[in-house]
């Protein structure tokens, strides 16, 4: 058996909903629909700006009849005070919950050994916190929430503390964004960051906000841009360069780690098949599986 992980994410933190109306309040908010938390389900999307640009993303998963969200730690309050712009009459009530933490429990393995199904949000609750597969892709592993003092459950089904650089490793190869790190704030839109193939938007549901500029994006095929992830040759570069083709801007470094990393390249760059370079490293784009484009 490989080995498998369980790594902290002290890049993330947790947001409660708690109260009646929940459920209906965030469905009217976020880009994906949130009832199928009602159903055990656990659900990946973004909060935008009304004009469709990226704001948040989240994890959500329910628990102890609340709604529990993984967010961005360093912007968790900005999250907060956005949705509670939005609270009027709604009975609900928010609070960072700083006795849990998020965790990712990473290995080929990982998920027969958690007893969970091979189906992406598949979620079943612990004694201490509740724990589900990646509701973006099932290569991803599982995710928890799990009491600070809980942490070392995994440590008797075999699991070993690992390190972010393992979970980082995983993430960026499979080309899954990461937060603001990836996705610029009031710039990044849904489509051109794999939100669509990622489950983490539904063309189905009622409105929210920036849904008009999401739907128009998608059915008039406007998406210009992808991220995606990349194989560096040479040092690496700082996040935020420029990546250039022929001496063009062709796109910009995101997140890196060693010789691997996630960059947001122009489309028709991909097309041409000519050499792409950021700063004195070459740039490879590497098209993930689950990816349309």
């Amino acid at each position: 058996m490989t080995d498998q992980y369980d790594i902290c994410l002290p890049d993330r933190a947790i947001l409660r909903v708690g109260g009646a109306d929940a459920i209906d309040f965030l469905q009217g908010l976020v880009s994906v629909n949130m009832e199928k938390i009602r159903d055990q389900k656990a659900v990946y999307g973004a909060f935008l700006t009304p004009q469709g640009k990226y704001l948040h993303d989240f994890f959500a998963v329910a628990m102890q009849g609340s709604v529990y969200m993984d967010c961005e730690a360093k912007r968790i309050e900005d999250f907060q005070k956005r949705l509670k712009l939005f609270k009027l009459r709604s009975k609900i009530d928010l609070e960072i919950m700083l006795d849990l933490q998020a965790h990712a429990l990473i290995g080929q393995d990982a998920l027969e050994t958690l007893r969970l199904p091979s189906t992406v949000g598949s979620t079943r609750d612990m004694t201490n916190g509740v724990i589900y597969t990646d509701p973006r892709l099932v290569a991803a592993g599982a995710r928890t929430i799990v009491s600070v003092d809980g942490a070392s459950a995994f440590s008797s089904l075999g699991f070993i503390t690992g390190e972010m650089s393992n979970y980082e490793r995983l993430r960026l190869s499979l080309g899954l964004p990461n937060g603001s790190r990836d996705m610029e704030v009031e710039k990044a839109t849904l489509l051109e960051s794999g939100f669509e193939e990622l489950n983490g938007v539904d063309f189905d549901k009622g409105c929210y906000l920036g849904q008009e500029l999401t739907a128009r994006t998608k059915y008039r095929g406007l998406v210009k841009k992808r991220l995606m992830p990349v194989r560096i040759y040479g040092d690496p570069p700082a996040p935020g360069t420029e990546i250039t083709q022929n001496g063009k801007n062709a796109g910009e470094l995101r997140s890196t780690v060693d010789d691997i990393g996630m960059a947001l390249i122009r489309l028709e760059a991909l097309e041409s098949g000519n050499l792409l370079t950021a700063g004195q490293a070459t740039i490879s784009p590497q098209k993930p599986e689950w990816a349309n484009f």
